[in-house]
């Protein structure tokens, strides 16, 4: 028993825990790149010796690549290379730094994975040339290039671009070689035919009916030669572009409400930068009450709502067939506009038994109306509702009108009428209660008449036996 403890007692326990944790630590150690270091959110490779040819890479029995923030790599001079799919299993990646090695080229696509990209170093490599295509889906806080061969040239007349127009607390110092192989600052860099491009959208403003179509053009220009292109985002729309050179045109058909809002961009593109023109796009349309729902208890009632609509919608609440006069006490309120929708809600302050009823939403503007209806119940009758029964007869209402609370009088009566149909049930209503009562009420006196009769008729006959039993006794005896 000692035995069978010593081994599947708590202390085995922990020796097998130990064991798979140097387990998991030799795993992690193979799946590191050999000469390189790594840790959960980090790699780096500093050691010159053996050193690495290529991009680290972690095996895939490592702990999970995306969790990788941060790669270092220096004193390298046999990495030359980032391919395109080296760096794509580090998508978490924040920091790369690749300085003092053999760095000549990257490709175009090498980074098109790592979005979440911030600072990159390429500090005192091999570079001579660098698209900006490597870079222009990103948006980095910092790009270091000093030390690099570049070849002056229009191909890295974007970094010059970059170094004029981002605001940046130190500048770099940023030289290329020229024909004669003398370094010229690429501050002073001047390239003949190479700038940045140009973009003409046709329509700065646009306000269109919803399932209206329209047709957008948009011209380019810009040495080198730019390309066009549309950057419609998430459009819902079905939309279709026609483009050449320096033309190009966008139709968008039977426009959705969904897309009011939306900016739409013709963009102009080449190696040493871009431009685009934009226009949002407005889309006028009839409202609709997308929501509405029983009213519900917080700091006060409050009966939610969402409207669509542009232009914005005006609201008007109905209750029980009448328009409802808002007041301090009941009002509506806006909390959240998200461009054409708005959410809200009837707020009311301590409504009583006396605002029970049916609530419509009428939602209206000049391309239509929508309304809805909500049947609200508050609190009980006194007496004679103790709130089980939500649907306790609602024509009481349209005999009481509102009662003289905290809410006051809110409804308009002149302005409507409840509908015959409940005002005929109303009376029937009435009328059999008031029958019930006469009827209870004549069949309780009945029944008392009947008990007093009887109880005489028993006093009668116990009186005559007592009479003639007396007149039987004889006198003389």
């Amino acid at each position: 028993m000692s035995s069978w403890t010593r081994w599947h007692g708590p202390a085995m326990s922990r020796i097998w825990g130990f064991c798979w944790l140097v387990a998991g630590l030799w795993r992690a150690a193979l799946a590191c790149p050999m000469a390189c270091k790594c840790n959960a959110s980090r790699i780096w490779c500093s050691d010159p010796s053996p050193g690495i040819m290529a991009f680290p890479r972690l095996e895939p029995n490592s702990a999970d690549p995306e969790n990788i923030t941060e790669i270092y790599i220096a004193n390298q001079k046999r990495l030359e290379i980032i391919n395109e799919d080296d760096v794509d299993a580090y998508v978490g990646l924040k920091n790369l730094t690749i300085v003092d090695s053999g760095l000549k080229f990257v490709a175009h696509k090498a980074f098109l994975k790592n979005n979440n990209l911030q600072h990159i170093n390429f500090t005192r490599n091999k570079l001579t040339s660098l698209s900006r295509k490597h870079f222009r889906h990103l948006d980095l806080a910092e790009l270091i290039l000093v030390g690099n061969p570049f070849t002056c040239s229009c191909d890295i007349m974007w970094i010059k671009t970059l170094q004029d127009t981002k605001s940046s607390p130190t500048s770099q110092d940023l030289y290329c070689l020229n024909e004669s192989s003398k370094n010229v600052p690429l501050a002073n860099l001047q390239i003949p035919n190479c700038g940045l491009p140009s973009a003409n959208l046709a329509a700065p403003n646009l306000t269109v009916e919803e399932g209206k179509s329209i047709t957008l053009s948009c011209s380019v220009a810009g040495d080198p030669a730019p390309n066009m292109y549309w950057d419609v985002g998430n459009l819902v729309s079905k939309h279709l572009n026609e483009t050449n050179h320096t033309q190009g045109s966008l139709r968008i058909s039977n426009i959705s409400s969904d897309d009011s809002g939306k900016q739409i961009s013709c963009v102009a593109e080449n190696i040493v930068g871009e431009d685009q023109d934009s226009v949002n796009l407005t889309v006028h349309f009839a409202p609709t009450i997308t929501f509405l729902e029983s009213p519900t208890s917080d700091h006060h009632w409050c009966i939610p709502f969402t409207v669509k609509g542009n232009p914005k919608p005006a609201l008007q609440w109905f209750y029980n067939g009448a328009i409802l006069n808002e007041s301090k006490y009941i009002c509506t309120k806006i909390h959240v506009t998200n461009h054409t929708e708005y959410h809200g809600c009837l707020q009311l302050d301590n409504p009583t038994h006396m605002n029970n009823g049916d609530y419509t939403l009428m939602a209206k503007n000049e391309y239509g109306k929508d309304e809805k209806q909500i049947s609200a119940h508050f609190m009980g009758w006194p007496g004679i509702d103790d709130g089980a029964n939500p649907n306790y007869p609602d024509v009481l209402y349209d005999d009481y009108g509102t009662a003289a609370n905290d809410i006051g009088d809110t409804t308009n009566r002149t302005s409507g009428s409840p509908p015959t149909d409940v005002a005929d049930k109303a009376g029937r209503e009435h009328l059999s209660v008031y029958a019930v009562v006469v009827i209870a009420s004549v069949v309780g006196f009945c029944l008392l008449v009947m008990l007093f009769l009887l109880k005489l008729a028993r006093h009668s006959k116990f009186g005559m036996k007592g009479f003639v039993l007396f007149h039987k006794i004889p006198l003389d005896g």
